[in-house]
């Protein structure tokens, strides 16, 4: 699927440098044909093609408002992809589990129903606010993304106080009232992990 996905993405792409000024609506019609065309590219879900244009026409897109805005150095042409690691889906071609513990994807590659593991709870949502899920491919397995379409309010509480705040080495910061937070000291605290991971290695090496 994600194969599938860069490939209408690169396709689209051609198409665009091929006949410049199109607009999205064409990219999406020429999804269709590339459906009709390569069998394989006709099991991607519809809506999961049209994502993959999207990708095409933002590029397109950035690069104009760089070159529009002046932007020095490159302007960011759009490239053809190489290691793409996504698939994105809008609206279909997926299915979540009634418990919302699992995540079953149903167009033409059946790659059927997969268990999700994580700390999010999608109970919090209705189905109709999920717009758009995306597989992601890590070097440590893969992830699904949603993104839900929510309205989130957060109304600011003024007090009429002004604060000062003074970053400093002994201190992470002091305010103008007087107040100071220690430094983390990151840094300090990664070297001593790495002193000790590195004894590990030896000790391990010697014993090999």
């Amino acid at each position: 699927m994600i194969r599938t996905a860069q490939f209408v993405r690169n396709k689209t792409l051609k198409y665009w440098t091929e006949n410049q000024g199109i607009k999205l609506v064409d990219l999406y019609k020429q999804c269709a044909v590339m459906a009709k065309e390569f069998e394989w590219a006709g099991k991607l879900n519809s809506m999961a093609r049209q994502a993959s244009a999207e990708r095409a026409i933002f590029a397109i897109q950035r690069f104009f408002a760089n070159c529009k805005a002046k932007k020095p150095g490159k302007k960011g042409y759009p490239q053809f992809k190489k290691h793409t690691r996504s698939v994105e889906y809008k609206t279909s071609g997926w299915e979540l589990s009634a418990d919302k513990r699992c995540l079953t994807l149903k167009d033409g590659f059946a790659a059927g129903k997969f268990k999700l593991i994580g700390s999010r709870d999608l109970h919090f949502y209705a189905p109709g606010e999920i717009k758009r899920i995306r597989i992601v491919r890590r070097a440590d397995g893969y992830y699904a993304q949603f993104c839900i379409n929510v309205e989130r309010k957060e109304e600011p509480v003024l007090t009429g106080k002004a604060i000062g705040i003074d970053v400093g080495l002994n201190h992470f910061y002091t305010d103008s009232d007087g107040e100071t937070v220690a430094n983390p000291r990151y840094l300090r605290k990664s070297e001593k992990a790495l002193k000790r991971l590195q004894k590990r290695v030896s000790r391990e090496e010697e014993r090999f």
